[in-house]
């Protein structure tokens, strides 16, 4: 047996006898170099087909509607769209954190019945303070949670009037109040307008309204107000619902939830309309539970034809026969998107050169196009010439591209 060395050694006195018949030997398909494989083009973008808008839990805006004009009361469609629960009530306050205001200062318009003070203690008239004010303001203060009250006669130059401990608010028994935003917009609240504080330094403003003033500030933001009366009074319940959940389990110490389309939007005593405050009024207090605690009511502006599974048993996968009411704008719609734009989502692909479905839900049928939404996608690329590809969930590409919802499909790639 020859040892290793050994048969290195013997390799060169076979050379002269195996480069002849290598040199001589005819190329065959088989010992031919291959071709290399073309490299893969860059692509300008993608054509996406899809339907629905939004995450697709629980009612369908659209469907509700499409489920009003078709006679259902909006018991039923409640039931429809949150099988297994039943109506209870609820009351009280709720606080909701107002993002129109970037920077932490509270300017409010003033107004006789306009006063001031911290939580907890005695609070000071601004009227009498200086009749001829006409916006007041919290401004933090220092280090030490101290906030400063200032008003001012044109607007523009600010006095101090006095300085608070702890979290300050604004009140106007039986009025609104008025809030300049950061661009300038005059927006109308009801109930207190607080500078609350995370315990941390950071501080929001924080609008605590009654649960019935809240919901008339909700409700004609979210579905128009002179939609099917149904349908409104559907919106009603979820939405008060999905507030008193919300209060239940806090998204912060100083607020339970937001205004804008992350929760659901809230338009304060600006947003109210005569038709949905009258179908309000009709389901006062009315929420929805399950074993006697309020349900996380989601919902989307239409599922597209298929409401996704959520996360309770009350939030099923189905088929929705209702969400294909005349006029909803999400029923087939066509967007294209182009490959700077995933690739500014998604750096790691470097130059896009295609985009593949791999999972759906599989929550879907013949009736509903692409066979559920889309549960994950590869992105392919080439990065300082090296093959890449990223592996992406849907509901994230649906967010970095702008897609009303991840029921879709891949048209066209060029």
């Amino acid at each position: 047996m020859l040892t290793r060395m050994s048969r290195i050694r013997r390799l060169p006195a076979l050379l002269p006898l195996l480069l002849p018949l290598a040199l001589a030997a005819p190329a065959t398909a088989a010992t031919a170099a291959a071709p290399p494989e073309p490299a893969a083009r860059a692509l300008a973008g993608i054509t996406v087909r899809g339907s629905g808008a939004g995450h697709g839990h629980g009612l369908s805006q659209w469907g509700a509607q499409g489920a009003a004009i078709k006679g259902l009361d909006h018991r039923a469609i409640l039931r429809f769209y949150y099988p297994g629960t039943t109506l209870g009530t609820a009351s009280g306050v709720i606080r909701v954190r107002l993002t129109a205001l970037r920077s932490d200062r509270l300017p409010v318009r003033a107004q006789r019945a306009l006063t001031v003070g911290s939580v907890g203690k005695a609070a000071r008239s601004l009227y009498r303070a200086d009749p001829k004010a006409t916006w007041w303001r919290a401004v933090p203060f220092g280090t030490t949670g101290q906030t400063r009250i200032q008003g001012s006669r044109d607007g523009r130059t600010w006095r101090g009037l006095t300085t608070l401990t702890g979290t300050v608010q604004f009140a106007a028994p039986n009025s609104v109040l008025t809030l300049r935003e950061d661009d300038g917009d005059l927006t109308r609240y009801r109930g207190l307008l607080r500078l609350a504080s995370d315990g941390e330094g950071h501080r929001d403003v924080v609008n605590v309204v009654a649960l019935e003033s809240y919901v008339r500030g909700v409700v004609p933001k979210e579905v128009p107000a002179l939609w099917r009366r149904a349908a409104v009074q559907a919106q009603a319940v979820a939405a008060r619902t999905y507030a008193v959940y919300e209060r239940a389990h806090p998204q912060a110490r100083q607020y339970d939830l937001c205004d804008t389309a992350a929760c659901q939007v809230y338009g304060g005593a600006s947003a109210e309309h005569p038709a949905s405050d009258s179908a309000i009024a009709s389901v006062p207090g009315r929420i929805l539970t399950s074993d006697g605690a309020p349900i996380f009511a989601q919902f989307s502006a239409s599922n597209g034809g298929w409401a996704s599974a959520g996360d309770f048993a009350y939030l099923p996968a189905h088929l929705d026969p209702y969400d294909d009411a005349t006029g909803n704008p999400y029923r087939g719609w066509t967007r294209t998107i182009s490959a700077a734009t995933i690739e500014a989502a998604y750096p790691l692909v470097g130059d896009l050169t295609g985009v593949t479905v791999l999972t759906r839900d599989g929550d879907g049928d013949a009736d509903v196009p692409y066979r559920g939404r889309v549960v994950s996608l590869r992105l392919d690329g080439v990065q300082d010439g090296v093959p890449t590809q990223v592996t992406v969930s849907g509901s994230r590409f649906r967010s970095a591209t702008g897609l009303p919802d991840s029921l879709f499909e891949i048209t066209e790639q060029g």
